[in-house]
Order: C-alpha cells, then structure tokens, then sequence
C-alpha cells in the first residue's frame, strides 16, 4: 500500500496555476492514493479496528495500564486501611515532627508523579509511532469520501 502524506492540502496546491499551455493544473498531488468508493466511514473504522496493528496499540496500552493500575490501587488502599486500623503505627515519629503518615503520604505523591512519568515514557516510546501510523492510514483510506 503506498501511502503519501495526509497532510498535503491537495486544494492549495497547483491552484489558479498555469501548467504552460494556458489551461490549469489539475488540483491534487501526483500519483495519490485515488479516494475508495462503496467504503463509508464507518466500513473504513471499523476495517481499523479489526487490523491487527490496531490490535496490537490495545494490547501495548493494557499491558501497562492494567497492572499499573491495580499496584497504585493496592498501595492507595493499604495507606488508608491502615491510617485506619493502625494509627499508632502511623503516628510513630520518623524524624522530628515527621511520622510514618507523613512519609507514607508524601510517598503517595512521588508514586503519582513517577507513574504519571511512566506513562507518558510507555506511549511515547510502545504506542505513539504506531498510533500515528494507525491515523495516518486512517486519514489516507478516508480522502475523499465525502467528495
């Protein structure tokens, strides 16, 4: 499959210019994938989603999320149910007027900002390149649908 850029404005270019025998430029890049007919938007997203590239950007995304998330929920309630159930625990000084609350509390904030970090270094370097990809084709098989 040859795929050019979705982004050329193919109604821009060449427009109002002469091609040299007095007649304009037909509109539109050279050799551009010709506009699909019979396929409506929604055959074409759906086409997507069934690909196996698509697939794979899911797979990527749960297989990080999923047990991320269960790990943060754990250590988000094992924090509380023990404020709870163990406040002599948590009030048991560390350092000065630090006690293990505190340290536990601030503890939850790094973890917040070390995930959110995680994250963002997951999908830019498993799941964002492949997701454009999967946009670009996406764009290139719905030009000129509505046309």
């Amino acid at each position: 499959m040859r795929l050019d850029d979705p982004w050329y404005d193919a109604l821009a270019s060449g427009w109002g210019e002469l091609d040299g025998t007095g007649g304009f430029v037909p509109a539109g890049p050279p050799g551009s994938v010709p506009p699909r007919r019979g396929h409506s938007a929604a055959d074409i997203y759906l086409e997507v989603q069934r690909s196996e590239a698509f697939q794979e950007v899911r797979r990527r995304y749960r297989r990080f999320v999923v047990p991320a998330t269960l790990a943060f929920l754990v250590w988000y309630l094992a924090y509380v149910v023990t404020a709870i159930t163990a406040p002599g625990l948590m009030a048991r000084p560390v350092a000065g007027a630090v006690n293990v609350a505190m340290v536990a509390g601030l503890g939850q904030f790094l973890t917040t900002f070390l995930l959110t970090g995680a994250y963002a270094r997951h999908a830019r370097l498993r799941r964002d390149r492949a997701a454009l990809d999967l946009r670009w084709d996406t764009q290139e098989m719905t030009r000129g649908i509505g046309r």
